[in-house]
Formats: structure tokens, C-alpha cells, sequence
């Protein structure tokens, strides 16, 4: 756990309060200021100040970027303009000619990146249906680096990041890991020897549904030179405003967390025992074994359920019946959020590629959010039965 100018280690809630300690900001502003300007005067012909340009470094990201580095007690962090900036950006580290293995149980807005970005590369991708499985023999002498997400998007399926960051160093590898569905606060991908991880910010890091923001995370100081490097030239930097609207949401992580883990508890209860439903979807759900992964890697269920409706059910009816969540696609914000991920979130993937991992069009992905857990019930319950009949 990482100090901030205290004598003690603070907690992770503590840390998402005052990891950006008003006592290290301008004139002691309580939040940080938002610094605008894109270019900053030179002290002479031959210094500099401390900042040059906006898109190089900003004050304002600066302090967002130190924010989520300590919520990862991780050394460095690099702030971009969504969650594809950042894994883009993570994958310029590959060359022509080089190997990569991925979970095939990923967002689609990756799927399409790895199927039409690799081919133009030259790089060849192999996707496994179970990272649980993998195996020396899924190595070849051009595998550089292997992806995953867990939980994964939508199914929920869980992977053993520790064992597959043995097997992946094994082989001379980099393990990335897409850790936006747990957080820092419920999985820290690097203490389990990931080497880089990577986060859709806009979602649980926000939580407000009003910004885009992505981050790369990690504790090797050669890649976090490359990512610099990357960052600066690419340039699809995180925007002062946007940074600011992170510090801002990030205090209150973990409460809504806390929060939005109760109300899937009951909400999982709820769908099991529906006769509408014929299955629920959870971190754990798919075997006793991911089970015991979970509880051992991560300190919660996290905030996202998926559930398939029973044949007989409309889903067009349940969507426009729902009085009070919403469908849409993302999750991690504080409203209730459903999609259906074979028509939207995971739109990019053929149809046989979905069947292998058991994404149907009777699947509903349900981002819960922050609401009275009664309310949520009834409102489920209710677009259910209408569906139903």
C-alpha cells in the first residue's frame, strides 16, 4: 500500500479520498485546480519549466495519473482518452511477426481491434476459449505478449491470473490484463505478477457516466519508458477537464462499490428463483474452481451479472417494459444499466465466435448501480413477468 504524507499506510477507501492530498495542491485548493492552457513559457532559450505542452504533460492529468497509481500501488500510470487508447496503446509494444494469445471471452470493441489492427500489423492472434487450460504447449517462439480480461466481458468467467503469469513469464511473455470490471479496489492484477494492467476509466473509476478515460498500469520502468514515449506521441491524452472529473469521481469508488455489491447480491437471488430466467451469470458461476480463483484473487463479486432469458421470452417486451434501469451499453456508473451483448457491446464477433464462448441473443448483461435495492427488484421482476406472458 502506498504512504501519502502520513505515518501510517491508508486504506484503499482513505486513499480514494486523499490521494490527491489537498496539502500538495495549489494554494491549498481542497480539489485540484484544472489547468487549461496547452503550452507553458519557457524559462529561457536553454530550461524549460516543469511543464512544455499539453499533450506531453498537464498538471492536472499529472495528478489523476499519481491517483490511480497508488490506488494500484503500482509505480506508474498513463492516462488516455478512453479504455481503447490505453490497450492500443499497450499493444504498439508488438512488432511484424510477433504472437499473441487472448482470452476469446473479451469486449468487442477489443475482438475488433486484435482481428482488423493485427492483420494489417502482421501480427498473428490466437484465441483460447479457457486461459485455465493454457498450456506450454499454446507458446510459440513469437509469443509476446497474453491478454485477458477477468471477470470477463460478458460472460463472468474467471481466470487464474497468478498461474497464467508463471506460464506466460515461462516463455519470456508480457501478461496484460483488463482489470475495468474489479477495480483496484477488488483486484490488484500486478501483485499477481501481471505486468501490465489496463482499465476502462469511463467506467467504476468515473462512476458517473459523464466521461471517457483509459489507464496503463504498471511497475517495469523499461515499459513504462515505451508507454511515455507512446503516450506523448500517439497522443490521445487524457484531457485536463476529464482528469479533474476522475479525482472527482474516483472519491467515492469504493462506496459505490460497497453499495452496488449489496444490491447484486439480492438481485442475483431475485433472477435465480424467476421463471423467466434460465441462468445467472456471476463471477464463479461457471465451476467450483473458478469459484475458489476468485475468492482467492479477487475481495468481491465486483458490480456486473449477466442472465439468459428462457426461450419463451421476449426480450423486446422486457427492455421496453423496464420502468427504471436503462438500456445502454457500459456499466460501472451509478445508474442500473442492460444491454444485450450479442446486438451491441459484442456486435464485432461472427456469430460462431460468440456460440464458443455462449453469448445468445436470450443473454442480458446488468450493470447495477446504486439504487434502492427494492426499487431495482421491482423493476426487474415486473419487465420480467410482462416478457414472460
Amino acid at each position: 500500500m502506498v504512504k501519502v504524507e502520513t505515518d501510517h499506510a491508508l486504506a484503499f477507501d482513505s486513499l480514494t479520498v486523499q490521494g490527491v492530498p489537498a496539502r500538495k495542491n495549489e494554494y491549498g485548493a481542497i480539489m485540484p485546480p484544472i489547468f487549461l492552457s496547452t503550452t507553458y513559457r519557457f524559462k529561457d532559450i536553454d530550461h524549460q519549466g516543469a511543464y512544455e505542452y499539453i499533450r506531453t504533460q498537464n498538471p492536472t492529468r499529472q495528478k489523476a495519473e499519481n491517483l490511480v497509481a497508488r490506488l494500484e500501488g503500482a509505480k506508474h500510470a498513463y492516462g488516455f482518452t478512453s479504455g481503447m487508447a490505453a490497450l492500443s496503446t499497450i499493444f504498439e509494444l508488438l512488432a511484424p511477426g510477433d504472437h499473441v494469445i487472448s482470452s476469446s471471452n473479451i469486449y468487442g470493441g477489443t475482438y475488433r481491434y486484435f482481428i482488423d489492427f493485427f492483420q494489417k500489423k502482421q501480427i498473428s492472434c490466437q484465441f483460447q476459449t479457457d486461459l485455465n487450460q493454457l498450456s506450454d504447449s499454446d507458446f510459440e517462439p513469437n509469443t509476446k505478449i497474453v491478454f485477458l480480461e477477468t471477470p470477463a466481458n460478458p460472460t463472468l468467467r474467471v481466470v487464474d491470473i497468478a498461474r497464467v503469469a508463471e506460464l506466460t513469464h515461462a516463455h519470456g511473455a508480457l501478461l496484460v490484463v483488463d482489470n475495468t470490471f474489479m477495480t483496484s479496489y477488488l483486484q490488484k492484477p500486478l501483485s499477481l505478477r501481471a505486468d501490465v494492467v489496463a482499465y476502462s476509466a469511463t467506467k467504476f473509476y468515473g462512476g458517473h457516466a459523464d466521461l471517457s478515460a483509459g489507464f496503463i498500469v504498471c511497475n517495469d520502468d523499461s515499459l513504462a519508458e515505451k508507454f511515455e514515449f507512446y503516450q506523448n506521441t500517439l497522443g490521445a491524452t487524457l484531457s485536463p477537464f476529464d482528469s479533474y472529473t476522475l479525482i472527482r469521481g474516483t472519491k467515492t469508488m469504493a462506496l459505490r462499490l460497497d453499495r452496488q455489491q449489496e444490491n447484486l447480491k439480492y438481485l442475483r437471488e431475485t433472477l435465480d428463483k424467476h421463471p423467466a430466467v434460465a441462468r445467472v451469470l456471476y463471477p464463479g458461476w461457471y465451476s467450483n474452481t473458478e469459484a475458489v480463483i476468485q475468492q482467492k484473487q479477487a475481495n468481491g463479486l465486483g458490480a456486473c451479472l449477466s442472465f439468459e432469458v428462457k426461450p419463451e421470452v421476449d426480450l423486446g417486451v422486457f427492455f421496453d417494459a423496464l420502468q427504471m434501469i436503462d438500456l445502454a451499453v457500459s456499466l460501472g456508473g451509478v445508474e442500473s444499466l442492460v444491454c444485450q451483448p450479442k446486438t451491441m457491446t459484442h456486435e464485432p464477433y461472427p456469430d460462431e465466435a460468440l456460440a464458443k464462448i455462449g453469448v445468445t441473443d436470450r443473454l442480458v448483461r446488468f450493470a447495477v448501480g446504486i439504487e434502492n435495492k427494492t426499487d431495482l427488484i421491482w423493476d426487474m421482476t415486473q419487465a420480467l413477468d410482462k416478457a414472460r406472458q
